[in-house]
């Protein structure tokens, strides 16, 4: 069964039971076709690909490195699990100062390939590598562009999930793997697609945003022309599914998803994450689930 290759902040692994009840009727059967243009670490992809008999899916990200991984495991995955294993052999028996310089080096050689703008088996093995040995596998740019994230102090960090990989690369045949705005998937999107959107998530504070997820944001005005995105791909027909922040975490009169989804189906899920802003201090909060039947 596949499952996520990397970690992936926002990642839906622990929420994937409360997502799949909101799977729609006839998914596998008239509705056969899949969409998901925030692809991320892709845990709502993969539960689809692994439990139903979908024919055609869509995978879009504006994350230029992650869309090359997926395309190299889906391509290459033997010589990606080469590149990995060389990289194991060249960090896991390394002493802690060691260890270090190993992870600054492959770092600063990734945004050397980023910076080329050309896919490879490095750029994606090198992806791979610092998802799993930085700190909290974060993918964070500065403002020229450049990864900046700190190593992790992972005892022993899986750099190469063989076994995983393999698994990935066999359900991704035959996905349409693109990189850019979710925009693009409105040629794929008809009244036979089920589209599950999951946005970089708006802010509940200052502190707690994953905007440097790329040089450009993702602010309100931003999540707004989604929800007329959203709003224009229901009418369609297409079934659709979407996860946001709950600004009621925050503050009981934030309207701003309930006045913005409001032709559609809101329900609040409990998240397995933390806030230091919650008044009761770092209590699970509730997430959003924006569902639409079409039509």
């Amino acid at each position: 069964m596949a499952k996520p290759f990397v970690k992936w902040a926002g990642g839906k692994t622990r929420l994937l039971s409360q997502i799949r009840s909101k799977y729609p009727d006839g998914l596998g059967c008239e509705i056969d076709k899949y969409a998901e243009p925030f692809v991320g670490g892709g845990a709502v992809l993969f539960d689809v690909l692994n439990n139903y008999p979908i024919k055609h899916v869509y995978i879009s990200d504006i994350n230029r490195e992650l869309i090359c991984t997926y395309k190299i495991i889906k391509d290459n995955c033997s010589q990606l699990i080469d590149a990995l294993r060389i990289y194991e052999g060249e960090y896991l028996p390394k002493c802690e100062n060691e260890r270090k310089e190993v992870y600054y080096k492959k770092r600063d050689r990734f945004n050397v390939l980023k910076s080329d703008y050309v896919d490879s088996v490095e750029l994606a093995s090198l992806f791979i590598f610092l998802n799993r040995t930085c700190f909290n596998g974060l993918y964070r740019v500065n403002a020229k562009g450049g990864y900046n994230v700190p190593q992790g102090k992972y005892e022993n960090p899986l750099i190469c999930d063989e076994s995983n990989l393999l698994a990935v690369s066999k359900v991704l045949q035959g996905v349409s793997i693109v990189c850019g705005d979710y925009k693009l998937s409105q040629d794929f999107i008809d009244n036979k697609t089920f589209v599950y959107f999951d946005p970089p998530y708006r802010p509940l504070s200052e502190t707690s945003s994953f905007t440097a997820y790329t040089r450009d944001g993702f602010c309100d005005q931003a999540q707004i022309e989604l929800a007329g995105f959203i709003d224009e791909m229901s009418g369609r027909g297409a079934c659709i599914l979407a996860s946001n922040s709950d600004p009621k975490n925050i503050n009981d009169n934030d309207e701003f998803f309930d006045t913005l989804y409001s032709r559609h189906n809101i329900a609040r899920i409990m998240a397995g994450r933390a806030i230091n802003s919650v008044a009761n201090g770092r209590g699970k909060i509730n997430e959003l689930l924006i569902s639409s039947t079409g039509g």
